[in-house]
């Protein structure tokens, strides 16, 4: 199987509650590989950008009102299937509904301040990845820790 990247955004609430290592530790505890990681304050471009899905709605400017509050943390994860891994790793919307053992189940309990964005599929994670990293703000490398993450031969390395 290919391997495939997904965008993780750490809020300004996760980074005021210092949630970012026990986050990280998450990911990679999974097996997800780190190929990209940044702190950025978003701009009013970047947030019409990425969450252009919502800009009709009235929630919209408070949205982005939080997001550039203060910095937020933006990693880019590698591994199979590694959207629908890390949307499971983080939980649904609602922190107060999310599933115990999710990021948001063990430590939200609003929907806005939920501590952590993950994309929604693979041509988001695609767009959100160019929207907070440079081509030469990501990396392709194996690790060693793939020979015990995954079965020889279940994965498709393409340029390394």
């Amino acid at each position: 199987m290919k391997l495939t990247r997904t965008a993780v955004l750490v809020k300004p609430d996760g980074l005021q509650r210092g949630l970012i290592g026990e986050i990280i530790a998450r990911f990679e505890r999974k097996g997800l590989k780190l190929v990209g990681l940044k702190m950025v304050r978003m701009n009013e471009e970047m947030l019409d950008q990425w969450y252009m899905e919502h800009r009709d709605k009235s929630f919209f400017k408070n949205l982005k009102s939080f997001m550039s509050s203060m910095p937020i943390v933006a990693m880019a994860w590698e591994g199979i299937d590694a959207v629908p891994v890390v949307r499971k790793l983080v939980g649904t919307t609602l922190g107060r509904e999310a599933e115990g053992g999710s990021i948001r189940g063990d430590f939200g309990m609003s929907q806005q301040m939920n501590l952590i964005h993950a994309s929604s599929n693979n041509t988001d994670a695609e767009r959100e990845i160019g929207i907070v990293f440079n081509a030469d703000e990501l990396f392709a490398y194996h690790s060693v820790v793939e020979a015990v993450v995954y079965a020889e031969g279940e994965v498709e390395y393409e340029g390394l």
